[in-house]
């Protein structure tokens, strides 16, 4: 009976770390870093966490977690969403997909490629941006949902984003 004891013991110890990496991938420092490395990358100062914003931003990934749905909330922030199944998305998976729009954008006209979408890009980069509050759920279906909300919000129309 000691042995088995000792062995729930351990899986339990083992559940738990991996617990800890899973909430490591998706802490707030990690939503940081890959913000601001984009936005290093163009010359724009780095963001804080602002712990109103990812108050604001828990809220409503709550209230996604039924369906999961990327349906923009018209609040007072500016707002990335990121969802998908099949794969435990992290913070980073997220950051990165809204980076990889940059390819699309033309600084030069202030517009995306035809047909291309680019503003969660701009939005990750816009220099006035300076506050960060995300959250990430795993809906009822499984499928991860993930909101990050910037403080001023930005996106502009005819303003450059740095």
């Amino acid at each position: 009976m000691e042995q088995s004891a000792l062995v729930l013991a351990y899986i339990c110890v083992m559940g738990l770390a991996l617990v800890q990496v899973c909430r490591a991938q998706n802490s707030p420092q990690d939503y940081l870093d890959a913000h601001n490395a984009a936005r290093s990358q163009v010359g724009v100062g780095p963001m804080t966490w602002d712990s109103t914003v990812a108050v604001y931003a828990e809220n409503y990934a709550n209230q996604r977690s039924g369906d999961c749905g990327l349906a923009h909330f018209d609040g007072p922030y500016g707002e990335n969403l990121f969802g998908g199944s099949g794969s435990d998305w992290s913070a980073a998976d997220a950051v990165n997909d809204w980076v990889s729009e940059g390819q699309y954008y033309d600084y030069n006209t202030n517009t995306c490629a035809g047909g291309e979408v680019c503003g969660h890009y701009t939005q990750v980069v816009w220099r006035d941006s300076v506050r960060l509050g995300c959250a990430r759920v795993t809906c009822s279906n499984g499928a991860i949902f993930i909101t990050c909300n910037y403080d001023p919000p930005g996106n502009y129309v005819g303003q450059l984003p740095y």
